[in-house]
């Protein structure tokens, strides 16, 4: 928004032509995000506690040592998505669909998960909106920005399925993990879709599970913000005519360089937030912000064509996911746990580990994970 206002005055004001650059931006976008969320922490926090009076904010399915907790506000990640929305909307490029498709599922899921936190506020209890209503709102989110920000209408392109695959914008190939995308990047032609949109809502709700012990999901959500400038700024930049994604062997996304903006937004507003919620917590995320960074975080693996390698990025969201899955499934078929109690976090509480020592060590796993997803492009 400030280089489209100030633009006109880059020849007055020499100075102004900075905001010409997406590396100045960035910068500023995770300094405005970051210094926003510490400054407006302290009255967020105070008004949720007041609105929140009287609710205990603690899930049923958890350990006992987290009565404690009790009294704690939640919806903490309104400050998020408040600090992120502003700081990206300050110093985007308002014209790129690209930032506007992340940014409007961010703030969709945000949407879905401030619904959840309100019915269970309200119902004093930690039953909010329905699973499969949950899911259908998320995937019509996603189908929503889709065809509104990433399609053009030209049917003909695929007469098969019209109303699955219009014209899509997106680059349909599936790029592969220390795979160079010249040797093999298959296409998935319509089936990308559904593809996308299992992707954005499983990452989504992967990092809602996550979301159980204080700090643990939002420092590896900022971890994975970094690495996607990272990705996003080496697919879109060109320097003096050179273009990284070449170097490297990458696709080439023009544009994506004006995505870093918003993963730098997330890392700031993530950053301030830690400094409530780090251990013990002052504020709780609640679904408001776990569904909505989640939901931002599996976009960026699309936007960015790094789908698959997601996956190890986001190696410590899809451990607590499959932890889930193994219990339950385990429970039904044999009526045993392999854990003590899912996700998998909690297992390690009622191992005895202190909540400070599983935090940390997740955090450090996800730091591991994000270096080898990085390493991943240079060896394509």
């Amino acid at each position: 928004m400030l280089y489209l206002l100030l633009h006109p005055f880059t020849g007055r004001f020499g100075a102004l032509n900075v905001l010409r650059y997406p590396s100045f931006r960035i910068v500023a976008a995770g300094l405005t995000a970051l210094i926003m969320g510490l400054l407006l922490g302290p009255w967020f926090i105070e008004r949720m506690r007041v609105l929140q009076y009287g609710a205990s904010n603690v899930r049923e399915d958890t350990p006992d040592a987290h009565r404690k907790k009790a009294g704690t506000p939640s919806m903490g990640g309104g400050l998020i998505l408040l600090s992120l929305t502003a700081s990206t909307l300050l110093w985007g490029m308002l014209d790129n669909r690209l930032v506007w498709a992340a940014l409007l599922v961010i703030l969709g899921y945000g949407a879905i998960g401030f619904t959840d936190d309100w019915l269970k506020l309200s119902r004093r209890n930690s039953r909010g909106l329905a699973g499969r209503r949950k899911l259908l709102f998320q995937v019509l989110v996603v189908l929503a920005v889709y065809y509104g920000l990433l399609t053009d209408w030209h049917p003909h392109l695929d007469p098969r399925f019209p109303w699955l695959f219009i014209g899509s914008r997106l680059d349909t190939h599936l790029t592969l993990p220390f795979v160079p995308t010249r040797v093999f990047s298959p296409d998935m032609g319509w089936a990308y879709l559904p593809f996308l949109v299992f992707l954005v809502v499983a990452t989504s709700n992967a990092v809602n599970l996550t979301d159980g012990l204080d700090g643990l999901a939002i420092f590896p959500t900022m971890i994975s913000a970094m690495t996607f400038l990272a990705l996003s700024y080496v697919a879109g930049a060109t320097l003096a005519g050179f273009s990284l994604a070449d170097y490297l062997r990458l696709t080439s996304i023009p544009g994506a360089e004006e995505l870093g903006v918003l993963c730098s937004a997330i890392f700031g507003a993530g950053a301030a937030f830690l400094w409530w919620n780090t251990y013990p917590a002052q504020v709780f995320m609640g679904d408001v912000g776990s569904l909505a960074l989640g939901g931002g975080l599996g976009m960026l693996a699309v936007l960015t064509k790094n789908e698959v390698a997601s996956a190890i990025l986001h190696g410590v969201f899809l451990a607590e996911t499959l932890s889930v899955i193994i219990q339950v499934a385990s429970f039904r078929t044999t009526g045993r746990r392999v854990f003590r109690m899912a996700p998998v976090h909690h297992h390690f509480e009622l191992k005895g580990w202190a909540e400070p020592k599983i935090i940390v060590r997740f955090w450090i796993v996800s730091v591991m994970l994000a270096l080898v997803a990085l390493l991943s492009i240079k060896l394509r």
